[in-house]
């Protein structure tokens, strides 16, 4: 059991002042007492928050940071960047994806995401073979964890088209092939890997309508009861475009039409939504998986997020590309491409109310919710993942509550998290962790292999 005091914390009702929590030992909050006096025992922090789950990552993709900022002869885009993608992992071991996830998970936690959905579809050797154990890349996902302490939310992908309407995959993707055959064999793999992980969550990931057929997007969905379901949609124009070929209807219609979509789903990036697909997604109760600085570093489009918000509807962020590892950074550039497409001034939150804190406390309670983690609040019976802020650093000097907030998400980084507990651990003390020097060691000489 641990017991930790915060002059000032965030709780379900808004901010309470002398807040002692008490942890039990399965990791979960078992007391919240404000006006409580500490004790001589327990943890002293300024300023305690729920930690945010980051509900979408690739984490290979870390390593590839900075190598696709050169312009090309054509017109840039995704699918540009796609290609620097398939020859950055061509030469990937499993050692090499570890070290990578690893030193990926360090970051997050320094940044205040205190758990991970990972939406893992690098299953297999270079040459699209299988490994000797079919989820062996999903074991080393689950090793970083491990390693780092990070939560885990393990999401095996379905890839088994290169393109609408059943198109065969191109050789570049062979690493990524599955089938509905051969998916329940990776599934139960990563089952195996995270079986001694706390609190770790099995979901799964159709990877998009592109790369499934509404077969296998049945078979497997069928197939799985209970848990996440994660799937790109609607991340770019030229894949509206190219499904409208297809099916005559665009991917978000075309999905809540032929899919029983619902609060266990979470649609990834849904950008390019008309006003009718918006609402309806949000009366869905999926969640809109939003990646805002990877769709700006991709060029991929801004969300409708004043229409999705106002038709009640829920989300959380993801670093996906992983191009910034900042907790902070992606809710203010959610908040900033809206203002940049309007030409005005805290655009998602009500009169009145602090834009930072309202779209906090939605990315912590829907970005638990989208990874199957009961966290995201700091209440009884929440799996314990609570970070604290530095008091004394000067983005917060002469800062209480919402402006304290509003401070960290609007001026501040990840200098700003001073500590970091997942399911009750203390990982982040202080700005330290007990493995970050091994792991970037590890990383950097996996960096400098890749780069030969």
């Amino acid at each position: 059991m641990g017991k930790l005091f915060f002059a000032r914390a965030l709780l379900a009702d808004g901010w309470a002042k002398d807040v002692r929590i008490e942890t039990d030992a399965e990791g979960r909050i078992a007391k919240v007492q404000p006006g409580a006096s500490p004790a001589r025992a327990d943890h002293r922090g300024a300023i305690g928050l729920p930690g945010l789950a980051n509900l979408h990552s690739h984490a290979f993709q870390r390593g590839m940071v900075g190598l696709a900022e050169v312009a090309g002869p054509t017109r840039d885009s995704f699918w540009t960047w796609r290609q620097v993608m398939y020859r950055f992992l061509e030469r990937l071991t499993p050692d090499d994806v570890e070290a990578i996830a690893s030193q990926l998970y360090v970051e997050m936690l320094d940044a205040g995401f205190t758990s991970v959905g990972e939406f893992h579809y690098l299953h297999h050797a270079p040459d699209g073979g299988w490994y000797a154990d079919p989820a062996e890349m999903a074991g080393r996902i689950a090793a970083a964890t491990r390693a780092t302490g990070i939560g885990l939310t393990l999401m095996p992908v379905l890839y088994a088209q290169g393109g609408f309407g059943g198109a065969p995959l191109q050789a570049q993707q062979r690493r990524f092939a599955s089938t509905i055959d051969s998916f329940p064999k990776l599934l139960e793999g990563a089952r195996k890997h995270i079986a001694d992980l706390p609190h770790a969550r099995l979901g799964i990931a159709p990877h998009s309508l592109r790369a499934v057929t509404p077969v296998s997007l049945a078979a497997v969905t069928d197939a799985f009861p209970d848990g996440p379901i994660h799937i790109h949609v609607a991340e770019q124009t030229k894949e509206v475009e190219d499904c409208r070929a297809w099916s005559g209807t665009t991917p978000v219609d075309w999905l809540l039409e032929h899919r029983p979509v619902d609060r266990r789903w979470c649609l990834i990036h849904a950008t390019h939504m008309t006003a009718i697909e918006t609402e309806a997604l949000a009366r869905s109760g999926a969640v809109a998986g939003l990646c805002p600085q990877t769709e700006a570093n991709l060029g991929d489009g801004i969300f409708d997020a004043p229409r999705f918000l106002a038709a009640g509807g829920r989300f959380g962020v993801g670093t996906d590309s992983h191009i910034r590892v900042d907790a902070a950074e992606e809710i203010r550039t959610l908040e900033y491409s809206q203002r940049l497409r309007d030409r005005t001034r805290n655009v998602l939150s009500a009169e009145g109310h602090s834009t930072g804190r309202t779209l906090f406390e939605a990315a912590c309670r829907d970005g638990a919710a989208a990874i199957g983690r009961s966290a995201g609040v700091l209440a009884p019976g929440q799996v314990a993942d609570i970070i604290a802020l530095d008091a004394d650093h000067p983005v917060l000097a002469g800062r209480n509550d919402d402006t304290a907030l509003d401070s960290w998400l609007f001026s501040g980084d990840r200098s700003v998290v001073r500590d970091v507990w997942v399911a009750g651990c203390h990982v982040v003390v202080e700005r330290r962790q007990a493995t970050r020097a091994a792991i970037a060691q590890r990383f950097a000489a996996t960096m400098r292999r890749l780069a030969e």
